[in-house]
């Protein structure tokens, strides 16, 4: 492993963290379905939430999903405004709350942007790493992924 690549334990905070984000808003965990390391260009769903960490941290985490998924969770969330403008909003509110649990997990000292929200599956490039940790899940039935593209500054 490379000098400031994540250890298994970051890793895993995020993938807790997805758990628990679903398990909470919607009362059925997520099926983790692979982790892998992705090539420079990572294949999304239509809707892109992205959070950009400086700090002790530098890079981002990037949550991945298509429109039927997060209607459904908006809908469990009894929300009627299901147009893209809301997904686009849903979808960075999810990133926000990742990279909140990551802060609270690698410390203070982990500055965490706004998160920047991006409509269409074109590849994503990684900024930071060669190969950034992808994370892909199945939830009722729809995938969905997290790219953590971020290193500890040493």
């Amino acid at each position: 492993m490379t000098m400031g690549a994540l250890v298994e334990d970051e890793l895993k905070l995020f993938v807790n963290s997805v758990r628990r984000y679903f398990s909470v808003t919607t009362s059925q965990e997520p099926q983790i379905t692979s982790a892998f390391l992705g090539t420079s260009d990572i294949e999304g769903h239509d809707f892109n939430g992205l959070v950009s960490f400086s700090g002790t941290y530098d890079g981002h985490v990037m949550v991945s999903m298509p429109g039927k998924l997060l209607r459904e969770l908006l809908l469990l969330q009894h929300e009627t405004d299901l147009s893209d403008a809301n997904l686009l909003d849903a979808v960075g509110e999810i990133a926000n709350t990742l990279a909140g649990n990551a802060r609270k997990a690698l410390g203070s000292g982990l500055q965490i942007s706004v998160p920047v929200k991006v409509q269409g599956a074109s590849g994503i490039k990684a900024r930071v790493r060669q190969h950034p940790y992808v994370i892909t899940l199945r939830w009722n039935h729809q995938p969905a992924l997290i790219v953590v593209d971020m290193e500890r500054r040493s």
